[in-house]
């Protein structure tokens, strides 16, 4: 299996300490990409030739440039980068304040997406490259309670689809992960965040806010498994654009297909009468 260099993003725990893990026993090249450097020590002790911590805030639009070329300058070429750095407000849209919805959008898009454009120009003179969008279930669908969060992951899911179209001529690859509940930490207090609780959605959100508050530790999902996913693809011929990963994840989001396009078919003859009836429907590039 040809030797592979990988960005990871929030590699200091979860999913992607797992795909550090997966990628380096694999024989993979990886910079753990961590705002803590102690974090991820012993990676990088233990493999001290391909493992290269490097101090990195996905906020740091900046410093985008920087870690690429810190990357290349250590190993040559990158091959796969894993946007994976993230956490979730939990709060009624009400609730939850301008700050925090920026700071996601911060995280989960505007971060991504300015390291994406720095590792592209490298990958496309080596015409390869993978790029992993750690992307929820939450990216296809949304519930009470998880507004802030969906926003920022149906942003990433909406530029990274186009994306795939625009860098697929030059054989680079594109691939959301949507996991439904794994056992990352994701849903530990020092992660997940809750808006303070209004009188008027305080009874409506109880249930919501116990069971992201509750699910910690018993997540069904298992983040080694996932990750061996994850490497296995990112080593293979072909990646799907969406990857559910985790029961739960394929369930929703197939119901969530089957219902939208339910309701697609219910207002269609409704939709169709707004058109010019005398003009053709235009020819589309896509």
């Amino acid at each position: 299996m040809t030797t592979q260099t990988w960005i990871i993003t929030g590699a200091s725990r979860g999913f992607g300490r797992a795909l550090a893990e997966s990628a380096l026993a694999a024989g993979d090249n990886v910079v753990a990409a961590v705002r803590r450097p102690g974090s991820v020590a012993d990676l990088e002790a233990k493999h001290p030739d391909s493992c290269l911590v490097a101090t990195f805030d996905v906020r740091d639009l900046a410093a985008a440039a920087g870690l690429v070329r810190d990357t290349l300058d250590r190993f040559g070429q990158l091959d796969v980068l894993v946007n994976n750095a993230g956490r979730a407000v939990v709060g009624a849209a009400e609730e939850v304040g301008d700050a925090q919805l920026r700071e996601l959008m911060e995280l989960h898009l505007f971060g991504p997406a300015a390291l994406v454009r720095a590792a592209l120009p490298a990958m496309r003179e080596r015409g390869t490259g993978t790029i992993v969008q750690m992307s929820s279930q939450g990216g296809r669908m949304s519930f009470p309670g998880v507004s802030a969060y969906s926003a920022s992951k149906f942003a990433l899911e909406g530029w990274s689809e186009a994306l795939a179209g625009e860098v697929a001529p030059f054989g680079i690859r594109v691939m959301l992960v949507e996991p439904s509940r794994f056992r990352t930490g994701f849903n530990g207090g020092d992660v997940i965040e809750f808006a303070e609780p209004s009188a008027t959605y305080r009874d409506l959100l109880a249930g919501v806010r116990a069971d992201m508050a509750g699910a910690d530790g018993r997540q069904e999902g298992d983040p080694a498994r996932a990750a061996g996913i994850i490497v296995s693809l990112a080593h293979g011929d072909e990646v799907p654009l969406r990857l559910p990963l985790g029961r739960e994840a394929v369930e929703r989001i197939s119901r969530v297909h089957r219902r939208g396009l339910e309701e697609v078919e219910r207002w269609a003859e409704t939709a169709r009468s707004a058109d010019f009836e005398d003009v053709p429907a235009s020819a589309r590039p896509v």
